[in-house]
């Protein structure tokens, strides 16, 4: 059971994210004491959006390619409804997805990220929340949705909005330190 300060996470994004979804989590899991990498597809920097346009770039560790699962403890997936429209159609996303869930890994989605855990076909059974609009394919693929600010179910943390990220990064933590999650093989 690792301990927060000894975690390291990656932040998996795109164009489109939510701003907050993103540097929330990025930033208060690094306060926590965790190392925290941002990767986004080609490794290059990515565009924000807040509100009604975008808003700014983060800088980028690196690229999904170079990703090694066995490097990381936990996987978090920000929300906005471009990013993860975009990154549920990428087969490599989808792979890095169904490895951290194999291996027992904690996996974040907030917002519209529940998205790619439905493409990635490990939601069926579990507890879950996730942005309003998205509640229909949440249910669809089979989870039983929510309308609560964080639901973890075995290692799965997922959150509604960018109003529940202080619930959402503290059940991160929670689930880091709880270690391994034993789970079906997707």
């Amino acid at each position: 059971m690792p301990l927060i300060k000894d975690a390291k996470i990656l932040v998996l994004a795109t164009h489109g994210f939510e701003k907050s979804e993103l540097e929330v989590p990025r930033d208060d899991l690094r306060t926590a004491g965790a190392i925290v990498h941002v990767a986004s597809l080609d490794g290059k920097k990515i565009r924000a959006w807040s509100g009604p346009d975008w808003d700014g770039e983060v800088e980028v560790d690196l690229a999904l390619k170079d990703v090694d699962i066995s490097q990381y403890d936990a996987l978090v997936l920000p929300g906005g409804q471009i990013n993860p429209d975009l990154l549920r159609v990428e087969e490599d996303v989808i792979t890095l997805v169904r490895q951290f869930h194999d291996h027992g890994k904690v996996i974040a989605a907030v917002c519209h990220a529940p998205w790619v855990l439905v493409e990635a076909g490990i939601v069926k059974g579990r507890d879950m929340t996730s942005y309003h609009s998205v509640k229909t394919d949440v249910i669809n693929a089979g989870a039983n949705w929510r309308d609560v600010e964080v639901v973890a179910d075995k290692g799965i943390v997922t959150s509604r909005n960018p109003n529940d990220l202080k619930a959402f990064v503290a059940k991160i933590i929670e689930e880091i330190e709880e270690g391994r999650h034993d789970r079906k093989a997707a």
